[in-house]
């Protein structure tokens, strides 16, 4: 089983969902500093300026992150590491014989039809640890119960899970973004050309818009006129329908497919879907009319940003997997099947080593899982460009 560290990976994008430069220059003057803040005339008595004032209350800052990423995340097994998918072809149909029968002749059932079936293998995981050393007795001088002394391990231990929601939340991301990706490339949208090509796993929503009424909007306009959110919406609800029934048009792999409501992944860009709700339901008295399918949301597809622009929180680029590299901008939504992408065995876990020489315990916190893409499903793209 191949099993990719990813921990610079995880350590580098952090910049990019904190809204931060992916090279981020750490200035440490402050760090001593901060010690001697302590001893400043503020920090003293006001009468003979001398005592150090005492802490009241210690509050811990330990809010978890719950994430808001789309839900794909399949369940997880104990033994065995390949994720296997079988899938098997609709059979052609032949000529019947019930209506012209002869004297004589031999109408043999004995002839075998051997079934097209399809089986792919996905046996590739990553993973990634952080690690926290813990201490108890190097620390109990700077607090003053027992209760502090939980606290305080309750909010270190927040922070490591909230690291690990950040990153896995990247990693699905990621697994989003390299299906877009792999789409757009396998339908011919580049960056250069975006403006005016569409296709029907690649929805140009903006080109088809302008074409149809001879207009030059804008994609930063776009997203907040009504007109074009009227027929945007129109558009994912028609797509909505259209990959229900089965079909070949939605897949890379060129493969029947079909894509019941059931089944069914409809994730938004923030921009888009709030738009929606504010400049096209909020003045429609039958809004049930315009309400876009059922959605999930994401605030950007890579990263924010560092003013959360739309051209930055609207786009992606990548080298995916096919080792193409794809750069795009203006995506403001995916539908896709639950089969097309997912997590497969999540597995979380923690293991533990004690140092009895200098008295602390060291918890690597580990994280492995499968992310994949089955190019052979249905995923379609909306963009404006």
């Amino acid at each position: 089983m191949k099993m990719t560290q990813i921990y610079e990976i995880m350590n580098n994008t952090m910049g990019e969902i904190l809204g931060e430069n992916v090279v981020v220059q750490e200035d440490l003057s402050n760090v001593v500093d901060l010690g001697k803040e302590v001893i400043n005339t503020d920090n003293l008595d006001a009468y003979v300026k001398k005592l150090v004032n005492h802490i009241g209350k210690v509050v811990f800052s330990n809010r978890m992150y719950k994430g808001g990423v789309p839900s794909v995340v399949l369940d997880a097994w104990e033994f065995g590491s390949i994720l296997e998918k079988i899938t098997a072809d609709m059979p052609d149909a032949t000529e019947s014989d019930s209506w012209k029968l002869e004297n004589g002749k031999d109408y043999s059932p004995d002839i075998f039809y051997q079934p097209t079936v399809n089986a792919k293998f996905f046996n590739s995981r990553i993973t990634f640890e952080v690690p926290l050393s813990f201490t108890e007795r190097q620390v109990k001088q700077s607090l003053s119960s027992v209760t502090q002394l939980n606290g305080f391990i309750s909010m270190l231990e927040t922070a490591v899970e909230n690291s690990i929601t950040v990153k896995t939340e990247n990693l699905i991301m990621k697994t989003i973004n390299n299906m877009i990706a792999e789409t757009l490339n396998d339908s011919g949208i580049t960056s250069e050309n975006a403006k005016e090509k569409t296709d029907v796993k690649a929805v140009n929503l903006l080109y088809g818009y302008n074409q149809l009424n001879g207009t030059k909007l804008t994609p930063e306009k776009a997203i907040k006129d009504s007109t074009f959110i009227k027929y945007a919406s129109y558009t994912i609800a028609l797509y909505k329908d259209r990959i229900s029934k089965i079909s070949k048009l939605f897949n890379v792999g060129k493969k029947a497919r079909f894509t019941p409501e059931s089944e069914l992944h409809l994730v938004l860009l923030s921009d888009f879907a709030k738009a929606s709700v504010v400049y096209l339901e909020s003045d429609t008295y039958n809004n049930e009319l315009v309400k876009l399918p059922k959605y999930e949301t994401v605030p950007y597809w890579q990263g924010s940003g560092t003013e959360y622009e739309f051209t930055e929180v609207s786009k992606i680029s990548v080298k995916c997997s096919s080792g193409k590299v794809v750069e795009q901008t203006g995506i403001i939504g995916v539908m896709f099947d639950t089969n097309a992408l997912g997590v497969s065995n999540l597995d979380k876990r923690v293991t533990t080593n004690y140092n009895p020489k200098a008295e602390f315990y060291n918890n690597f916190y580990k994280v492995d899982a499968g992310y994949y893409n089955d190019l052979n499903e249905n995923f379609v793209v909306f963009f404006v460009a």
